[in-house]
């Protein structure tokens, strides 16, 4: 059995104006990579998941989490925290 790792890859990219293959660029990976973290279909190195938060300079806890993350805009997450 293995174990799920969510990211926030796609978002901090399209945040950020930055293609999967840019990415992939700039952390020495292949672009096919990206995609596979993506999707979740790969889980990073944990070298590769602190160069990957380093590059989008936030901590790993923002790009990575063994809990899917709450959706953008849910009321109910944000209730519950407050």
């Amino acid at each position: 059995m293995s174990e799920v790792v969510y990211n926030r890859i796609a978002m901090l990219r399209a945040e950020r104006g930055i293609s999967r293959r840019q990415l992939a660029e700039a952390l020495g990976v292949h672009y096919q990579t990206i995609g596979y973290l993506e999707r979740g279909e790969f889980s990073p190195s944990l070298h590769l998941a602190l160069r990957i938060a380093r590059h989008f300079e936030v901590p790993v806890e923002v790009v990575f989490a063994a809990e899917p993350f709450p959706r953008l805009g849910d009321t109910t997450t944000a209730a519950r925290s407050a």
